[in-house]
């Protein structure tokens, strides 16, 4: 069993509160949900309304299957217009590790 986390931080566009943060992020979040087996949620900047770290969380048989997932998801948010990526983190844990 293969378990991959993605932390994605971007930067939002035209946000001047938490309520248009939220009604930027949610869809960005539903659609990964939709699109990927993955599990997804708001992780953090939660009082800063230009800012979301959006968590993924993905787990697979093989490493191969986790790291496209984690790949894909990351390709979606990055073509998002209304959002900027700041940067993407990738962390794993396999069998091997103990």
């Amino acid at each position: 069993m293969y378990v991959g986390a993605l932390e994605l931080d971007v930067l939002l566009g035209d946000v001047h509160s938490l309520k248009q943060k939220r009604s930027v992020v949610r869809p960005v979040i539903a659609e990964l949900r939709r699109r990927y087996e993955v599990a997804v949620a708001e992780a953090g900047y939660a009082d800063l309304h230009r800012r979301a770290l959006i968590g993924v969380a993905v787990v697979a048989a093989d490493a191969a299957h986790v790291r496209e997932l984690l790949g894909c998801c990351e390709r979606l948010v990055a073509a998002r217009p209304e959002l900027e990526l700041l940067s993407a983190r990738e962390r794993w844990l396999g069998p091997e590790d103990e």
